[in-house]
């Protein structure tokens, strides 16, 4: 996947549980956790905003883009 979530680096910088995070921010633990994993196809940004909000962080601190080497260059024939 191109883009990485790093919410678990966060949450041990801000040392937050990921149990206080979910119960604030109104998602189940269950949810959070696949979110944490990569394993979900998106993110509502009213979740991300209560997310950055929580954790007192920007979008950017919790996403990164990582170029899939499997994907050819926009520019190749």
């Amino acid at each position: 996947m191109s883009i990485v979530i790093t919410l678990d680096v966060m949450l041990a910088k801000r040392k937050a549980k990921s149990k206080d995070l979910a119960a604030a921010i109104g998602i189940t633990e269950q949810n959070l956790s696949l979110l944490k994993q990569g394993k979900v196809k998106g993110v509502r940004l009213e979740t991300l905003e209560a997310i950055c909000r929580y954790l007192d962080c920007q979008p950017g601190d919790l996403l990164s883009y990582e170029p899939d080497n499997a994907m050819p260059d926009a520019g190749a024939e």
